[in-house]
């Protein structure tokens, strides 16, 4: 890479919740360790597991029983979101030392630009310090892709795991990427695959040959940008401010089988909703909707949504929303694929509570607190007392902000 070309990373944390527990529990390190959202149900599902226990057969989404019959020595642990979220914004206060331009993708996973950085260093040579002071630092293995764009940069951290640091360049692309079934691509769904190959277009070098116009009339503005990002072009910036434009914020798994038990879609719904509430503070936003997504075994797909008052981006009231929302609609016919998605996001900062019934008590409360408040101000000046923002204190957050704008406003501040 030249000197005035950029340089994009795609920071992927390695079996990040499994990671950071290992990390509280040196004792774990060179174990096989899972994460489930009830360890003490044995039919519970798998959230994530150390490559310790994918090395024995252990995988995402499996269930805990099955994880127990191919690895008798798994450690099954419950997740403990707070200290996830404490490791995460760890992660970032790093990055931020090394640049200001870092733009987080999720909890544990970030995009950030060295094309200015001038620190006398090669750009690899800063890519492995990074990699470097991450594991040395906060104990955390990770994955880096070196692209001339973040698409580019987010294909190429998943070549090598755990402890990779992949470059792809333009050049490399008809080798490296035109290869692959379309669906290894970022950004092609199994739907969106299924579609690509109805025309012929099998491999991500199919879509790169494939017509623009035809494209756009199947998939609307996204055809075109498939086609460009198969041809290795992504024009995005590596911006912090760009999560404003989210309109929606959602995650969704795939299940390796079928799934019909009630208690296991649960678990599955609420570590989505957890993800989903983490994404949202990252992005400092909040939502009025919450949906769900099902797909059954047989691919039958159903959507399904509720409008709610006042935004929310707190991961109980997401699920308790979205999990009424599946029992309501559920076919109870066996699972393949879940999601859970908030959407009508707003900035947090600008959204404004609507007195309702609902919460018409909980003002009711502070009514006594409100007078004392106008007594004073009568006596000392309109203005003297302000009302507090939730999760401010004296120009800093508090810790229950979890991993959100919060910290990384923090961070400008700090800099």
């Amino acid at each position: 890479m030249t000197k005035s070309a950029r340089i994009i990373l795609h920071i992927d944390m390695n079996s990040f919740y499994a990671s950071v527990e290992q990390i509280y529990s040196p004792e774990l390190k060179g174990k096989p360790v899972a994460i489930a959202g009830n360890p003490k149900e044995r039919r519970g599902i798998i959230i994530t597991c150390s490559y310790e226990a994918r090395a024995k057969g252990v995988f995402t989404t499996q269930r805990v029983s099955d994880a127990l019959k191919v690895c008798p020595e798994l450690i099954v642990m419950s997740p403990n979101f707070d200290r996830y979220r404490d490791a995460s914004k760890k992660f970032f206060n790093l990055l931020k030392e090394f640049t200001p331009l870092v733009e987080p993708v999720s909890i544990d996973e970030s995009y950030v630009d060295i094309s200015v950085l001038d620190n006398g260093k090669h750009p690899l040579e800063t890519v492995q310090e990074i990699q470097n002071r991450i594991l040395n630092e906060l104990g955390l293995p990770c994955s880096i892709g070196v692209a001339p764009n973040k698409f580019l940069a987010k294909m190429a951290s998943n070549y090598k795991k755990p402890l990779g640091i992949t470059v792809i360049r333009k050049r490399d692309i008809q080798d490296i990427l035109w290869p692959l079934d379309v669906i290894e691509m970022h950004g092609v769904g199994r739907k969106t695959a299924e579609k690509l190959k109805s025309l012929n277009i099998a491999t991500i070098g199919d879509l790169a040959k494939a017509d623009q116009h035809t494209m756009h009339k199947l998939f609307g503005i996204n055809g075109p940008r498939l086609v460009e990002k198969a041809n290795g072009e992504d024009k995005r910036e590596v911006n912090p401010d760009s999560i404003y434009d989210t309109k929606s914020v959602g995650n969704s798994t795939t299940l390796p089988h079928d799934v019909s038990e009630s208690h296991e879609l649960r678990d599955i719904i609420f570590t989505l909703a957890e993800k989903v509430s983490d994404r949202l503070k990252a992005k400092g936003l909040v939502g009025t909707t919450v949906g769900i997504q099902i797909k059954y075994g047989d691919w039958k797909n159903q959507t399904n949504s509720k409008r709610i008052q006042n935004g929310i981006d707190e991961s109980a009231q997401i699920f308790e929303i979205a999990w009424d929302l599946f029992l309501e609609h559920w076919k109870e016919k066996p699972v393949r694929l879940l999601g859970v998605t908030v959407g009508n996001v707003i900035d947090k900062i600008d959204s404004t509570e609507q007195l309702s019934i609902f919460n018409f008590e909980e003002h009711v409360k502070e009514e006594p607190i409100i007078d004392v408040m106008h007594k004073l101000e009568r006596k000392f000046g309109e203005g003297i007392i302000k009302r507090g923002v939730k999760g401010k204190r004296a120009g800093k957050y508090h810790a229950n902000t979890s991993f959100s704008k919060d910290f990384l406003d923090d961070l400008r501040d700090d800099n």
